[in-house]
């Protein structure tokens, strides 16, 4: 299962919301689960952010 909170510890390179949506989009290739954990704090963060992360990965 990927948590999201592991992702960004992971990848403390990822500065902005995007890079979030692409590294999770790559992340979704090998894990089959996705739990959305925390809140990203990037000041490019949308309302619809969960929405748009779930989309990434399936």
């Amino acid at each position: 299962m990927l948590h999201l909170s592991e992702v960004l510890m992971q990848h403390p390179e990822i500065e902005s919301f995007e890079e979030l949506v692409v590294t999770v989009k790559q992340r979704s290739r090998t894990e089959m689960f996705f739990r959305i954990d925390v809140k990203p704090q990037f000041s490019d963060t949308p309302d619809n952010w969960e929405d748009r992360l779930e989309a990434a990965f399936t």
